[in-house]
């Protein structure tokens, strides 16, 4: 068995003395691992690092094995953006989103929106704003995507401004008004009805609130885990260090 493939490497762990085994996201093959001879050593480290882009060769001798991986750097993009706490703590949260997807199961679509975040990163605002349309992205290709493109109430596709905390449906400023202590804000950069939102602080903790809530409950709290605390480091670096509790807020 034998393909090439573009991936994104999202871990590396040393297997052996010389060796290392390495998660990527490939762009036609999903999320796959494969061993690297000499991954572990000093000549690869600056290829192997999570962010990176790299062409990747596996080749295993039945499709089920873990294979072996020959791999060449496309864009090493990580050895600057880990020069700054939010990519760290970014990259970090990205690769264990990245995770949630079954293994070797092709998402070609989440390979290119990853891709980009990563491409436009050292940006703060721009790094902030494209993770929280990852992690609504992410919940969409795991089944539970939400409707911000009409409001649930009325059906109206203007003035969105909330989000129910039951059904992920938008609910308009009209509609909503006698719940708004109830409900979710949907912040301008995540509505389709705005052409250049632009973004305040307040709007990325909104953000990140509302995508945290959904992911905490349908993805993560049923297979036993919590958000990670390299989410709430990139959150605080972000925003000033002003972290929301996601487990607040209506049910």
């Amino acid at each position: 068995m034998e393909w090439t493939d573009e991936g994104i490497v999202l871990g590396v762990r040393r297997h052996g003395e010389a060796n290392a085994i390495v998660e990527l996201l490939t762009r036609g093959h999903g999320r796959h691992l494969g061993m690297v001879r000499g991954g572990g050593g000093s000549r690869m480290r600056p290829t192997l690092q999570p962010g990176n882009t790299v062409n990747a060769v596996w080749r295993a001798r039945l499709d089920e094995h873990l294979g072996y991986y020959q791999v060449d750097g496309v864009r090493l993009r990580a050895g600057t953006m880990l020069a700054s706490s939010h990519a760290v703590y970014g990259i970090t949260h990205l690769a264990s989103l990245a995770r949630l997807l079954p293994e070797r199961d092709p998402h070609e679509e989440i390979y290119e929106m990853l891709e980009g975040i990563l491409e436009d990163f050292d940006d703060v605002g721009h790094a902030a704003v494209h993770t929280v349309r990852f992690e609504l992205a992410m919940l969409a290709e795991l089944g539970f995507g939400l409707d911000l493109a009409n409001c649930a109430a009325t059906g109206t596709t203007d003035d969105l401004i909330y989000v129910s905390p039951k059904s992920g449906n938008a609910v308009s400023r009209q509609a909503g008004e006698p719940w708004q202590d109830k409900l979710l804000r949907l912040p301008a950069f995540l509505r389709d009805d705005v052409t250049d939102p632009g973004w305040s602080e307040g709007d990325l903790l909104d953000g990140f609130q509302l995508t945290g809530l959904f992911l905490l409950r349908h993805v993560l709290e049923p297979r036993g885990q919590r958000h990670s605390d390299a989410r709430e480091g990139f959150i605080a670096a972000v925003t000033r260090g002003r972290v929301p509790r996601m487990t607040d807020g209506p049910r």
